[in-house]
Formats: structure tokens, C-alpha cells, sequence
């Protein structure tokens, strides 16, 4: 519906649509002294910048180059799409190959692919997140050694045996961490990376060495098979993280 408004004006009427239009109408007095509109003339006033030839000029040349800058930006976003593309393939292809030197691979790739952005093919943020993975296996193992040993159903040798198994754990734990903490200050220019890199594997087989001295203790003690099992079982976990992180470790000085 197109509503009218009209303003009074010796001349003329004026009288404004709400879709914008501007009309004027001519009129005459009736006999009870209103205005009656005989003659519409319609005005036009057009608040478009294109409304005239070389507006319209003007406008054809701004769509044209909104249309060129739109094209080019589509297109830069095509590249940068298949560049990251490109890029997480060949991390991911990095991952993979440094994964298939270690002892088990597929645990290798599944721990540390959600990372591969960070590593890209970088050896050195390869060995550093590995050991940061290894070192949380770690105090995962160690706070679930300590709640198995609450358990009322064991007895004092039993409980024994997992309190040894925390407590080597707790020493892999420190080691994993003088093992980072190495890696950081490590600097491939330095005349004696060698020597650090020696130092970083020591501390890593000695974190492996402890996890390994914990199932070992089972020997002539009265331990039930199922704990015996799960003992083993977390314990094998935990140093195939570790062995991992050796075995990358161990590829800095090939």
C-alpha cells in the first residue's frame, strides 16, 4: 500500500509516497473550500548515484572492479587452501617416517600426529613433543600406581610391590625431565651437540631402565596373576612411550 501525505502550498499539493516518490498535483478550491486534485504530474527524483549516463559510467566501472577484486581474492584463497594442503602432507609424510624407526610405529604416529602443525619437520620439536607425551604417561602411571595401593583387598606385599612400582616411576619421572630439560638448551651449532645429545639419551634409557625394574620385582614374591597382570600391563605402556622417545632421540646424530 503506497501512502500519500499531502502539505498545502499556494500553487500546488505536494504529496509523498513512502516508497520514496515525490508527486505534485495541481488543484482547486471545491465549495466547501478543500482542495481537489485534477492533474497529476509526477516527479521523479531519483537518489541513485547511477541515474545519469556517466553516472551510470562510473557505476558499470565499480562493478567491474569490485567483481576483477573479488575474483582475486577468491583466487588467493584457493592458494593459501592447497598451500596448507600441501604443507600437512608433507608433515604428515615427516611423522610417518620418523614413526616407522621406532619400536612401535602405529603408537608413535597416533600419539603424535594431533601435533603435527607444531612439529611440521622440525627433528627437535619431534623429540621435544614425544618427551612431553612420555613424561604425561608418566605422572598418569604414577597417580594411578597410588590409588591401586589404597586398595583394601591387597596385602601388605601386594601393596609393597605397587609403592616400588610409584616410586620408580617417580624417578622417570625426574629423568624424562632432566631429558627435556636438556633437549631445550641443545643447539646444533654447538661444537659438543654430540655430547649433549649423549647426555639427553642417558637420561631417557635411565627413565626406561626403572620402568623396567619395576616388573622385575615380581620374582619370589606372593603377588596375585591379576595384579601381576596389570602391573605389567600399565608398566608396558608407559615404557613403550618412553622407548619411542628414545628411538627418535636417537635418530639427532644420524
Amino acid at each position: 500500500m503506497i501512502m500519500l501525505l499531502l502539505y498545502t502550498n499556494p500553487a500546488y499539493k505536494r504529496a509523498t509516497c513512502t516508497d520514496g516518490k515525490l508527486f505534485r498535483y495541481k488543484y482547486r478550491e471545491s465549495s466547501h473550500n478543500l482542495p481537489v486534485l485534477t492533474e497529476r504530474e509526477m516527479e521523479t527524483k531519483s537518489t541513485s548515484p547511477c541515474s545519469g549516463s556517466s553516472s551510470l559510467q562510473f557505476c558499470t566501472f565499480l562493478l567491474i572492479i569490485s567483481l576483477l577484486l573479488l575474483s582475486k581474492v577468491q583466487e588467493s584463497s584457493a592458494a593459501a587452501i592447497a598451500t596448507t594442503r600441501t604443507s600437512r602432507t608433507a608433515y604428515i609424510n615427516f611423522l610417518k617416517t620418523a614413526c616407522n624407526s621406532t619400536t612401535y610405529p602405529k603408537l608413535c604416529y597416533v600419539s603424535l600426529s594431533p601435533y603435527a602443525s607444531t612439529i611440521k619437520t622440525n627433528d627437535l620439536k619431534l623429540c621435544n613433543t614425544a618427551l612431553n607425551i612420555t613424561l604425561k604417561v608418566a605422572r598418569n602411571t604414577y597417580k594411578l600406581f597410588k590409588t591401586m595401593s589404597r586398595q583394601k583387598a591387597l596385602s601388605k606385599t601386594e601393596v609393597g610391590v605397587i609403592k616400588d612400582c610409584q616410586e620408580e616411576v617417580g624417578d622417570s619421572i625426574d629423568e624424562l625431565k632432566q631429558a627435556l630439560k636438556a633437549l631445550k638448551i641443545l643447539n646444533a651449532n654447538d661444537k659438543n651437540v654430540e655430547f649433549q645429545i649423549a647426555d639427553i639419551k642417558t637420561w631417557v634409557s635411565a627413565a626406561l631402565t626403572d620402568e623396567n625394574t619395576c616388573t622385575d620385582g615380581f620374582d619370589g614374591l606372593k603377588i596375585g596373576s591379576a595384579l601381576k597382570k596389570q602391573i605389567s600391563k600399565i608398566i608396558s605402556n608407559f615404557a613403550s612411550f618412553t622407548s619411542n622417545a628414545l628411538a627418535l632421540i636417537n635418530k639427532l646424530d644420524q
